[in-house]
């Protein structure tokens, strides 16, 4: 009997890893998350128990994973993105190993950088950014606005799009520019997709009519996606690109400069 927390991907059925697809085929309990896409689901055997996670609280499903265990089963909790990046996969991993039951964990292809990559934003960029600062936007009031709007390079931040309003004022109330580039990629990797970029000021409300999930991305690299998104329908002219990060990066404009030359 085994437990496995597998992560299932951003949003794109074909970001499980192999390993991730091989447990959800073989498996006799799958436990999986609403943001989960239905075709991984519908690889489960068909004599297969399926449990949404959404009927639950957290501390049923910590339960129902160990009751599963105790009976025998092999199990896989099926997981949004990485089960171990804002998936709750410690908490469920800590209530198994209390009891002594023997798990595996699956990691999965994160949010944090496929959402932002198939939005053409590299999270990383030489001379640009190189670091990475996450954080959780679910309640507003728990960020460390001082910590945050001193941070350098890029900025993650999850399940932030209900609170970006208040959450992108207190981040230029802190001292972060409100000219900084933003972006909220909404649906990411998946079909339904839809990025708006803007100045962190008014990235609120320009991505007002988005709907849930999305990841809000702060920094530089977002400049990056005017040219680097395949998704959008006309990049910016190449020159109207190089004037708005004129500004902001001798790196990125360098970096332009160069694609610029072997694109011919």
């Amino acid at each position: 009997m085994t437990v496995w927390l597998v992560g299932a991907g951003p949003g794109d059925p074909g970001l499980i890893t192999a390993r991730g697809l091989e447990l959800v085929r073989s498996c006799d309990v799958l436990v999986y998350d609403r943001l989960v896409a239905e075709e991984l689901v519908d690889e489960a055997r068909a004599d297969a128990i399926l449990v949404p996670r959404d009927a639950h609280e957290q501390e049923e499903i910590n339960a129902l994973l160990v009751g599963l265990g105790r009976q025998g089963h092999d199990v896989v909790r099926l997981k949004g993105g990485d089960p171990f990046v804002f998936g709750r996969g410690g908490e469920e991993a800590l209530a198994l190993a209390e009891v002594g039951i023997e798990f595996e964990v699956v990691p999965g292809v994160s949010s944090l950088s496929a959402v932002p990559a198939s939005a053409g934003i590299p999270i990383t960029h030489r001379g640009v950014s190189s670091q990475v600062t996450i954080a959780s936007g679910h309640d507003p009031g728990a960020l460390d606005y001082e910590v945050l709007a001193r941070a350098p390079g890029t900025i993650v931040l999850f399940m932030a799009f209900g609170g970006l309003a208040e959450i992108a004022a207190c981040l230029i109330e802190h001292g972060r520019d409100p000219q900084t580039p933003a972006a909220v990629v909404a649906s990411g990797t998946t079909p339904e997709q839809e990025t708006v970029t803007a100045p962190l000021a008014e990235i609120a409300e320009a991505s007002s009519e988005l709907r849930s999930p999305a990841l809000v991305v702060i920094g530089e690299v977002v400049e990056l996606a005017s040219l680097l998104d395949v998704r959008a329908p006309a990049a910016l002219p190449f020159e109207a690109t190089m004037q708005r990060a004129t500004a902001n990066s001798y790196s990125i404009r360098q970096a332009f400069l160069f694609a610029r030359a072997f694109s011919g």
